[in-house]
């Protein structure tokens, strides 16, 4: 494999149209800014995600097998935070898939892990950590919710605290193609939907009050949003108040929804829509749909990698865009999401990387690449200033 995507250097034009977003006011500047992409860590085997609780100088990495490994200030710790791949089912789209820290990690030590168990469904649990702060304690995992999956594809796997303090579980629609069970526009089932859960509540988890759906006949209390195919990843970003969900398409279009972040009960349109197009062709009711903010055809890509708003200190031109990739092309992409939509969107000039599955955050709000090449071997590449 090709070594010069790691230090690829990109150098944007950075305008002053943010300014015009009430909800996001940002300077980003004038003139140029350039970055380039910094191996951190490499022959991981097949990561997945990477996160950290604010302020922390360590960064948690999840492989999919499910292993969570340590890196602090370069190094990996020889021994995982936390191991359990006794418990999970990895291969394609199954496997250890996403954690979250609880907001108050620091007190309470908490934090949540979504796989696929040995029998294919999904479990989200929560586990402590030990005496030691740099391992978890196996025995004290709790079953949060489960989920059956009819077909092995289309899991989701993010969990994600949001400024609300409440959980977020992402859920595809139960795989196959097509959404052959219909579960994309049924809310009765949790299945292709974004759930919220108050997991300090209740055990193991309460409803929130001001969950959309809760006193809606045939409802799962629990959805927040529904109408989504395979929402791989997703991303609140607080300053500017938008909650962004990057949505797997089926065979033509990948979207880019970006709402409210108190936008409740949306209906984000699969099977129905896929991207901005009726999905069975045609014309189709789109009245209560929310359609996405951003599309690309399969001459683009195949297979959206959701991202991440930057709020890191680094790279102060960059603030508030949000950075995005394909699975399949490769390339890396951000935008400016303002309330006339999104602006300076950019394809970055850096090498394409291979298999980009996921973006993290550290405890600073600086971000990372995570890319996966053939074989399942791993690279995790920090974004920094170029120069």
């Amino acid at each position: 494999m090709r070594q010069g995507w790691l230090f690829a250097v990109l150098t944007v034009a950075a305008c002053g149209e943010a300014a015009k977003d009430p909800v996001d006011p940002i300077d980003p500047g004038t003139g140029t800014f350039s970055v380039r992409l910094e191996t951190v860590a490499s022959n991981l085997a097949s990561p997945v995600f990477a996160t950290a609780p604010a302020g922390d100088t360590r960064l948690f990495i999840v492989e999919q097998a499910g292993r969570i490994l340590i890196l602090e200030n370069g190094q990996l710790r020889a021994t995982p935070f936390l191991d359990i791949r006794a418990s999970v089912l990895s291969g394609g789209e199954r496997g250890l898939l996403g954690m979250a820290f609880h907001p108050r990690y620091a007190q309470n030590g908490f934090f949540y892990v979504d796989y696929t168990d040995r029998q294919g469904h999904t479990r989200v649990e929560r586990y402590r950590v030990s005496a030691d702060r740099d391992r978890a304690d196996p025995g004290s995992a709790t079953l949060i919710i489960g989920v059956e999956q009819p077909f092995s594809n289309h899991n989701g796997g993010q969990v994600e605290f949001g400024p609300d303090g409440m959980l977020y579980v992402g859920l595809g629609d139960g795989g196959s193609g097509g959404d052959p069970l219909g579960h994309g526009q049924n809310r009765g089932t949790l299945l292709g939907s974004l759930l919220r859960l108050d997991v300090d509540g209740g055990t193991p988890y309460a409803v929130p009050a001001d969950n959309p759906f809760r006193t809606t006949p045939g409802a799962r209390p629990e959805i927040w949003a529904y109408g989504l195919r395979n929402p791989w990843r997703f991303a609140f970003d607080a300053p500017g108040g938008r909650l962004y969900i990057a949505d797997v398409g089926q065979s033509a279009r990948e979207e880019v929804n970006a709402v409210a972040q108190t936008a409740a009960g949306l209906n984000y349109g699969w099977n129905i829509m896929e991207g901005r197009q009726c999905f069975r062709g045609g014309n189709c009711a789109t009245a209560g749909l929310t359609l996405p903010v951003l599309e690309y055809a399969h001459d683009e890509g195949c297979s959206i990698t959701g991202g991440v708003v930057y709020r890191g200190t680094r790279i102060p031109a960059l603030v508030g865009h949000y950075v995005y990739s394909d699975y399949c092309a490769g390339w890396i992409r951000s935008f400016l999401m303002t309330n006339d939509g999104p602006t300076t969107q950019r394809q970055w000039d850096v090498a394409r990387l291979p298999g980009v599955v996921s973006f993290g955050r550290d405890g600073a709000g600086e971000i990372y690449v995570i890319s996966v090449g053939s074989g399942g071997a791993g690279a995790l590449l920090r974004v920094v200033p170029g120069g």
